[in-house]
């Protein structure tokens, strides 16, 4: 049997600094791996064959915070380098630059100016044509190309938030999936963008980020809008309602601190598995002789999360 357990290997230092990680573990090798390609960093487990009760606990610590950015108030952040704007206006196998996803992006943008304008464009067209399902297992798979070919806009955060930054990227705008964990309730008053207890098994969500010249990485969720549209009480609000038009608002730009990062990694390929790429690597992995466990059924593959608050 074999594992893999993603850990924090993104950091931002305006909102995020992954910190220690440490396991205890019956497994007969324990290691921390990065997967090189993607860059996505992992706890490996082996056991050895036959190993009885299979077993770890891993802890890992970060330090997050609420963070906005001021879109009125342009700036000089440090530029990318050549090999960063290349990963992060790259195709992936689900997130296509080209094709249906570029000609729909091209209609989204027509005629807007700089690249602020053409970004604001395409955020609000996912709020307005998209919508989430809540009978997507898990955060969905972002098949953008799919989507957008079919009609069926609707699905999770990785989802919607991956048609978001695929039609940003095909723009030859710089942006990123940043997939990651709700750990704490929210504070700015919407039940559906936090953690519910401690208990954050179930709590995976994705969240994007662009990179505008006079701004650097700006915080972006235009999934979460739609979530609240869906969830927050009575439920299926409108555009218009007052709690739909401030989180529009507010997640243009900025979100909350209560959300651990792990990567901004994908197709990721599991480190010792020959098995095809993970389009994104946000849930525990593993595999046994009868092949990979369900990563979406914590309950049968037996993995849960807790997350607890520290006073730094």
């Amino acid at each position: 049997m074999q594992a893999w357990l993603p850990v924090a290997s993104f950091g931002n230092p305006d909102w995020f600094k992954p910190g220690e990680n440490t396991w205890t573990t019956n497994a007969a090798a324990a290691k921390l791996v990065r997967d090189p390609a993607s860059g996505a960093e992992m706890l490996h487990l082996q056991w050895a064959e036959g190993a009885a009760s299979p077993k770890v606990e891993l802890t890992s610590k970060a330090v997050t915070r609420d963070w906005s950015v001021d879109l009125a108030a342009p700036g000089t952040p440090a530029a990318l380098t050549a090999d960063e704007r290349r990963v992060n206006t790259a195709a992936t196998d689900l997130i296509p630059t080209s094709g249906i996803v570029r000609e729909t992006s091209d209609r989204i943008v027509a005629g807007k100016g700089d690249d602020l304008q053409k970004v604001h464009a395409i955020f609000e067209w996912i709020v307005e044509n998209t919508y989430r399902n809540a009978a997507t297992r898990g955060c969905g798979i972002g098949d953008i190309a799919a989507m957008l070919k079919s009609g069926n806009l609707g699905g999770k955060c990785a989802d919607l938030n991956a048609l978001f930054v695929g039609l940003v990227r095909s723009q030859g705008i710089p942006a990123r999936d940043v997939y990651g964990l709700r750990v704490m309730p929210s504070q700015f008053g919407y039940k559906s963008l936090g953690a519910g207890s401690d208990i954050v098994t179930k709590a995976q969500h994705c969240r994007s980020e662009v990179y505008l010249s006079n701004f650097g990485w700006v915080p972006m969720d235009p999934a979460d809008v739609r979530k609240v549209v869906l969830e927050e009480p009575p439920g299926k609000l409108a555009l218009d309602d007052p709690k739909v038009v401030a989180a529009r608002k507010a997640l243009f730009g900025g979100w909350e601190g209560n959300w651990f990062a792990y990567n901004t990694a994908h197709d990721v390929k599991l480190p010792g598995h020959d098995g095809p790429s993970l389009p994104f690597l946000m849930y525990p992995q593993a595999v046994t002789a009868a092949g990979m466990l369900d990563c979406l059924d914590p309950d049968s593959f037996r993995y849960t999360i807790r997350s607890a608050e520290i006073a730094v």
